[in-house]
C-alpha cells in the first residue's frame, strides 16, 4: 500500500467510528445476505462478534502503516479463524460486506481512491491471512 492509500483508509475509517454499532449491524446482515452459509459458523448472540469486528478493524486501520506490527496478531486471528469453521473462499464475501458497508456508512465520502484504498488494505491483509490458516491451499493455485 503507499502511504495516501494508508492515510485515505485511516482517514475514511476515523468517519465510521461514530457509527459503529449501525457500521457493524450492515456488515453483518450484509454477509448473511450474500453468504448464508457463513451465518452457522456464527453462534448466539452477535453483539460481542461486533465489537470484536469493530475493534480489530481499528487495530488493523491504525497499523497498516506499520504492517510488520500487526502481523502476527492478523496470523493468531487467520489460525483461529480455521478452528471456527472458516474456509480460504470465506474471506471473499466477507470483502465484499465490508467495502458495502464502508460506502454506505461513507456516502459520498466513499470515493473510488478511497475505494482502492480499502480493496488493496483488504486484498493485502486477507492474502497474507489466507496464506498462513491454509499455507497447503495457497501452495497449490
Amino acid at each position: 500500500m503507499t502511504p495516501e492509500q494508508v492515510s485515505l483508509v485511516q482517514a475514511s475509517f476515523s468517519k465510521v467510528v461514530p457509527i459503529a454499532g449501525t457500521a457493524a449491524d450492515l456488515f453483518y446482515d450484509r454477509l448473511f445476505e450474500i453468504a448464508p452459509e457463513v451465518k452457522p459458523l456464527f453462534k448466539g448472540d452477535l453483539t460481542e462478534q461486533k465489537k470484536k469486528l469493530i475493534a480489530m478493524l481499528a487495530t488493523v486501520v491504525n497499523g497498516l502503516d506499520k504492517l510488520d506490527t500487526i502481523l502476527p496478531a492478523a496470523s493468531r486471528l487467520a489460525k483461529n479463524h480455521v478452528t471456527y469453521g472458516v474456509q480460504a473462499k470465506d474471506y471473499q464475501p466477507v470483502g465484499a460486506a465490508l467495502l458495502w458497508t464502508l460506502e454506505k456508512g461513507l456516502g459520498e465520502a466513499w470515493t473510488k481512491d478511497v475505494a482502492d484504498a480499502w480493496v488493496q488494505a483488504y486484498t493485502t491483509l486477507s492474502g497474507y491471512m489466507i496464506s498462513e490458516a491454509y499455507p497447503k491451499t495457497v501452495a497449490a493455485e
